[in-house]
């Protein structure tokens, strides 16, 4: 298992774990969004190449649409 603290919020996944699979097992698959990994923003070319391990820290931050 992976400890992950997302948002401020301690989450388990399964390992191996990276970047573009957490996107998806968060249902956030196609959704305009911008990910911070331990103080550091990873664009999203970079996702499914990015690996995840205990202790990384994620800020995901969803963009919302309106007017």
């Amino acid at each position: 298992m992976i400890e992950l603290v997302i948002n401020g919020e301690a989450r388990s996944f399964p390992a191996p774990l990276t970047l573009d699979r957490l996107v998806q097992t968060l249902d956030l698959t196609g959704k305009r969004i911008a990910i911070e990994k331990n103080g550091e923003i990873v664009p999203r070319s970079q996702h499914a190449d990015t690996p995840l391990a205990s202790g990384d820290r994620l800020e995901i931050v969803v963009a919302v649409g309106g007017g």
